[in-house]
């Protein structure tokens, strides 16, 4: 398998991981996005077919998407002085695996290639964390892999926000 980022001329496949947004988005919106400068997105290849892909945009953690106690979690990991309304962070906009590929562990590899993509490539601007907006089907393969919820406001929503202190990665 190899990883590949999305050019434009990149000629894409069907893909299928039996979400039609996830599926939707690589086909219709990811070279939009790229030609837009919004996001990047990467494929991962197994002999010429779609295995996975993700894509990357960037984001902040926000004191204004938080309740105090919530962003106090936050915050209290900075030096005193270093303290500011928000954080940067890079978003995974879109993670999917197709279905032909589940059970395979392909996405708890891609997440920590990801994490290690961004830890150590100095072509990326700084960033503390690392977001991703959730589907609730999907919490438990985030949480294990170190993602935690941001909030609790988004509860009843479609995605819950969650995220990744990239300093554990030290």
């Amino acid at each position: 398998m190899k990883l590949i980022r999305l050019s434009e001329d990149y000629p894409l496949t069907d893909f299928d991981c039996g979400d039609t947004d996830l599926n939707n988005f690589l086909v219709e919106d990811a070279k939009g996005f790229l030609k837009k400068r919004i996001a990047k997105s990467f494929i991962l290849e197994d002999e010429g077919n779609i295995a996975a892909y993700f894509c990357l945009l960037n984001d902040k953690i926000s004191k204004q998407e938080l309740t105090n106690s919530q962003w106090k979690k936050i915050k209290d990991r900075f030096p005193n002085g270093k303290k500011f309304s928000s954080y940067p962070a890079v978003k995974i906009g879109r993670f999917a695996v197709s279905s032909n590929h589940r059970g395979q562990k392909i996405g708890t590899y891609l997440m920590n290639l990801i994490k290690d993509m961004l830890d150590n490539d100095g072509n990326y601007s700084s960033f503390r964390f690392l977001t991703v907006d959730a589907y609730h089907s999907a919490m438990e393969f985030y949480e294990k892999n170190g993602f935690v919820r941001l909030t609790q406001k988004d509860e009843n929503e479609h995605t819950r926000l969650m995220f990744f202190d990239m300093m554990e990665l030290d």
